[in-house]
């Protein structure tokens, strides 16, 4: 439970599971009936890139630092609500999960949010007190998917981005989500995953494909070549993703991998299921 998300804020990985999430999330809207999105490991809700912690290892500068001002039209759903952050026109604010949810949620929608690290946990209740159809659990967050799910609305999202810090998590990540899966079969799930060794990605990938859902689509990037030793992209695997939502995600990824990583990086959509 060391792990705090401050010291990555905004970095690529963010961009690329946030960019993603707001994809989802317009899906969502597009309807008039509620939703639920229930968020596993939300950190503190929102960042300051200027604190202690973003100044220490400085991933935003490789990450939102890049894009922040640029005006490609895939990028302006992201782009929108980061700005809308900064009202200034600087780069300070970066939005956790949480906040872009609250961005675009709806009186009727509600969130879930579940943090276990007790001083992010109290930092996350401090800033959710003020809004509402927020509410905030210091608890496992894997432990939450059997609690809160299915949701008395029926559609919504859920959002699991763990620390990886453990050796095992991929595997108890693939358990914790077969058996979300069951209980919440409609629901739309955004997992995001580092890419470092393929290995634990290949063997999670392919416990959901052998017993769980059909319907998987990732979303990968990469901002070099991979080695197997080092952390050089990440992804977002989505179960149940809406129809066609390939043609947004196409452009969307070509434009963060040229902002990002223009040189040496690459992208990748895959469709792991039958759907």
């Amino acid at each position: 439970m060391n792990y705090r998300h401050a010291y990555h804020a905004g970095n690529h990985g963010d961009v690329l599971k946030h960019a993603v999430l707001i994809e989802i999330v317009r899906h969502l809207l597009d309807k008039p009936a509620p939703f639920f999105a229930l968020d596993t490991h939300a950190g503190i809700g929102s960042y300051d890139l200027t604190a202690v912690e973003s100044g220490k290892t400085g991933e935003w500068e490789e990450g939102i630092g890049k894009i922040f001002d640029s005006p490609n039209p895939a990028l302006a759903p992201y782009l929108d609500i980061v700005r809308g952050l900064n009202a200034d026109g600087s780069l300070r604010h970066y939005p956790g999960s949480p906040a872009i949810l609250d961005a675009m949620k709806r009186p009727e929608d509600r969130l879930a949010l579940c943090e276990l690290h007790p001083a992010d946990a109290a930092e996350l209740r401090c800033w959710a007190k003020e809004r509402s159809g927020v509410v905030v659990h210091a608890r496992d967050g894997y432990e939450a998917l059997k609690a809160f799910l299915p949701p008395g609305e029926g559609r919504g999202l859920a959002i699991i981005d763990p620390p990886y810090e453990a050796p095992d998590e991929f595997d108890r990540l693939a358990q914790a989500v077969l058996a979300g899966c069951k209980r919440w079969p409609a629901g739309r799930w955004l997992v995001w995953y580092p890419i470092k060794d393929r290995a634990p990605v290949w063997r999670f990938e392919g416990a959901l494909l052998e017993r769980g859902p059909a319907d998987l689509l990732s979303a990968e990037l990469l901002t070099g070549p991979e080695d197997g030793l080092n952390l050089v992209g990440s992804g977002v695997l989505l179960i149940n993703p809406p129809y066609r939502i390939e043609d947004r995600l196409a452009p969307l990824l070509q434009a963060i991998q040229a902002g990002l990583a223009p040189e040496h990086g690459s992208h990748a959509l895959r469709r792991l299921g039958s759907g």
